[in-house]
């Protein structure tokens, strides 16, 4: 059987008035009476009542729904920064459609021509680690389509973003494991093309620049598609492993849970001796036998913020010309 929702011109005829004055009752104009109001909503319950959205799309020209990129949902960081999203554009009687590029450049593009089809009202994306020509985003925003991005964010593009102090935080990571007299310290991190894998590098070297410790190329090693594929992550440790090194700065949540599960293949002892720092938000690691020392994002304030911003876009009645960049600041949680 084929679900049928009450219609406007239902109400109207069981309560034998205009299909205009019950629209103007549901939409509370000071124009209809109140007692007209009461009958209409009390009606409108009874039945259980809602308001079609293709039909109000068309009226506003509008389809109160926002598209959400990212890489993986599973991911703790991301999933934080959904419920964000979620809070603002729930209050403010937006939908959201979440896309996962799974670190696919060609995924991504395919997930922003659906949901642009689909006639969401702005898009908030977290670009994947394959990702380099960015073209056809900009070619969407030329044509006034709002774009807000968070996280993983372009250098040449001229709308709001929203990141964390990705320099500083890796600064803290590294300063953390410097202290407890570490100086082989080895870097694990995402592909070499996303802004965070650059500034998370830039706060490791200047950490160890710092305390005169020479930055070896060596110790650092990159993963293209951030900790998804197990493979990427086991080669880079066995590569660290036989260079040598005394303790490491991991650059991602996955990348982070994904060098645990490789170390705890390997003797207690090894686990013990090496200090362990690394971006994640989640708390899973806690019940690794390795401490982390954990670089935390608020990545629900992200996702607020992003929302905010991306609403503000969408609603504003004048182009908007000039932006910023919003940085949020990045906590230390020493486990030690």
């Amino acid at each position: 059987m084929r679900f049928e929702n009450y219609t406007i011109k239902d109400i109207a005829k069981a309560l034998n008035l205009s299909t205009s004055t019950i629209s103007r009752a549901l939409r509370d104009s000071y124009e209809i009476s109140p007692e007209t109001k009461k009958i209409v909503l009390e009606y409108a319950e009874k039945i259980n009542y809602r308001a079609n959205p293709i039909a109000r799309s068309l009226k506003e020209r509008r389809s109160h729904s926002i598209g959400v990129i990212v890489s993986e949902i599973a991911n703790n960081f991301f999933s934080q920064v959904i419920n964000g999203v979620e809070s603002v554009a729930y209050d403010k009687n937006f939908q959201i459609i979440i896309s996962q590029t799974h670190e696919s450049s060609v995924r991504e593009r395919l997930n922003v021509e659906y949901l642009t089809s689909r006639s969401i009202d702005g898009l908030l994306i977290a670009l994947s680690s394959e990702t380099e020509d960015i073209s056809y985003l900009q070619q969407l925003k030329e044509r006034g389509f709002p774009i807000v991005f968070f996280d993983r964010v372009p250098q040449q593009f001229d709308t709001y973003k929203v990141v964390v102090n990705n320099q500083q935080g890796a600064y803290d990571a590294t300063q953390h494991l410097i202290k407890l007299g570490k100086k082989k310290i080895a870097h694990l991190t995402n592909s070499k093309s996303l802004s965070i894998t650059k500034d998370r590098l830039i706060g490791y070297k200047k950490a160890l620049m710092a305390n005169h410790i020479d930055f070896d190329p060596n110790l650092v090693k990159y993963c293209q598609h951030g900790g998804l594929h197990a493979a990427e992550i086991e080669k880079a440790v066995e590569e660290l492993i036989r260079i040598g090194f005394d303790a490491i700065f991991i650059s991602g949540d996955k990348l982070t849970t994904g060098y645990l599960h490789v170390i705890k293949q390997r003797p207690l002892a090894i686990q013990q001796d090496l200090a362990i720092a690394g971006f994640t938000n989640s708390n899973v690691v806690d019940l690794f036998s390795s401490k982390v020392t954990a670089i935390r994002q608020p990545a629900f304030e992200m996702g607020k913020m992003a929302t905010e911003l991306l609403i503000k876009l969408i609603e504003t009645k004048y182009p908007i010309a000039e932006f910023e960049t919003r940085v949020l600041p990045t906590e230390l949680i020493n486990n030690d």
